[in-house]
């Protein structure tokens, strides 16, 4: 090790060697677990990491003990499976960092089917030749939502996108100027809407626009008018907007299909359930939309997918031209969003509006999640809090605090949710530490920090996950 003086001068000079941090017990250890490859890697890693730290952020070089710990967490980083089950217990109920919508067990089921053998993906079972792998969701998605016909992509974006190409290639795609809206991952609309080969024809104004300035803008180059869901933001105040049903009657007055994309998408009444009204797919339909989109993993509780229905004709468009095949889904989506949608068979020939627990487990997970009764998530809370160790007691200072969900992914924008959180003031080291202290245990607990303390919505965590948490925290507590 450099000496005192060595150390002053050059602030670097402190950081052991890899072979210095190799020769520590604790991470002897963990050469005789895992190949030296991983572990002297994941040395470097944490040296350079010190490096960096010292440098850009002018801290200090952190003990030889606290470098052994970063080294094994690096190693486990290293020799686990990157993605794995983590418990949400950020309040955000779709989640897009977190995975969004949490799946049925009926839908786990069905993709672990599908997946012990070879499955009837894509088989007529009457000939034994090939047939579409439409056939499994086309009768559900034209049963629930009352369109013609339906079919699936990987997700929303790539439906909006297939359907103006499809539609609209070379051609004006008339949008509001409200709604040309940007999604997750900056993702904006007027992007997917070049890149499908379409021609983006705004009109009207951020707050207002009128059905008299999609009639001035169509044209002999028109190909379609799109109506876009504002899913994850709201515009009020000052405002006016075109009804969907005007647009279509405007649509067929001019011979010109009307695409409506509602982003999140919702199957059944949202209000049942005390929350804001989110538009149905089932109105869009009856509406008159001649191509309808929406996402599987958001409202709807399925598998990451764009499910787009509507006209026979325009959906059998669509599945001829060659970026539907690019586009396509697995077995694994099909079979997933076909048991997600049988539940919502069950789910609306019955009233919705219910409150017996034993019922909500029927619902599709976020529908669910967003009907918990908050007393019920208190109790949850509670049992959490009874399972901690006194040690963790004493090294966390749990207290059980009200606070607010959010429904996330796009959908509901602005909803909050009454919810109880457990939270956690730390008394030997800062919230964002613990917080990610949690985010490395098994398996990893993900809160959110707020005035130097940890809060655990529980609203998110679901059944069982409450005991894993407070393991989680005893464990911490147990290990300085």
């Amino acid at each position: 090790m450099p000496n005192a003086e060595e150390s002053t001068k050059n602030p670097l000079a402190s950081i052991p060697s890899v072979s210095e941090v190799l020769n520590q017990e604790s991470v002897a250890e963990l050469l005789e677990k895992h190949p030296r490859s991983i572990v002297v890697d994941s040395v470097r890693s944490v040296l350079a990491d010190v490096r960096r730290s010292v440098l850009e952020n002018h801290r200090s070089v952190p003990p030889i003990r606290e470098i052994e710990q970063m080294v094994r967490l690096a190693v486990e980083a290293r020799t686990q499976n990157s993605l794995q089950r983590v418990i949400n217990a950020t309040g955000v109920v779709l989640h897009t960092g977190l995975g969004r919508a949490v799946v049925s067990k009926q839908a786990v089921q069905a993709v672990a089917d599908v997946l012990r053998g070879h499955c009837n993906l894509e088989i007529d079972p009457e000939t034994g030749r090939r047939g579409s792998r439409d056939v499994h969701v086309a009768w559900l998605l034209s049963t629930l939502t009352g369109a013609e016909s339906g079919t699936i992509v990987n997700n929303n974006a790539a439906s909006v996108m297939l359907i103006l190409n499809t539609l609209a290639e070379g051609k004006e795609v008339i949008v509001s100027r409200g709604e040309l809206v940007e999604i997750g991952g900056s993702f904006r609309m007027p992007d997917v809407i070049r890149k499908s080969g379409a021609v983006l024809r705004e009109v009207g104004t951020t707050n207002k626009t009128h059905l008299y300035d999609y009639e001035a803008a169509i044209g002999e180059n028109t190909g379609a008018i799109l109506k876009v869901h504002q899913s994850n933001y709201r515009i009020i105040g000052f405002t006016e907007q075109v009804e969907l049903a005007e647009l279509v009657e405007l649509g067929r007055r001019h011979n010109l299909p009307v695409v409506e994309d509602l982003g999140s998408g919702a199957l059944v009444d949202t209000r049942a359930y005390g929350l804001s009204a989110e538009p149905m797919v089932q109105e869009s339909v009856r509406a008159g939309a001649d191509l309808v989109c929406f996402s599987g993993d958001k409202l709807l509780g399925g598998p990451q997918a764009g499910i787009i229905v509507g006209k026979q004709h325009y959906i059998q468009a669509i599945k001829k031209n060659p970026l539907f095949r690019v586009l396509r889904c697995g077995k694994m989506v099909y079979a997933a969003l076909e048991a997600t949608l049988r539940m919502y068979l069950a789910v609306t020939e019955k009233e919705t509006s219910t409150d017996t627990q034993e019922e909500r487990r029927n619902l599709p997970p976020p529908i669910e999640i967003l009907a918990r009764n908050p007393a019920s998530i208190r109790t949850t809370c509670e049992l959490a809090l009874e399972n901690l160790s006194p040690e963790a007691q004493k090294r966390f200072n749990p207290t059980i605090v009200a606070g607010e969900s959010e429904v996330g992914g796009g959908s509901l924008p602005g909803e909050k949710l009454p919810t109880y959180l457990l939270a956690l003031r730390p008394t030997d080291m800062a919230a964002e530490e613990l917080a990610k202290r949690l985010r490395f245990c098994n398996p990893p607990v993900y809160g959110r920090v707020y005035k130097e303390t940890v809060l655990l919505d529980f609203r998110t965590v679901l059944d069982g996950e409450e005991l894993e948490i407070a393991a989680a925290l005893n464990q911490l507590a147990a290990n300085p």
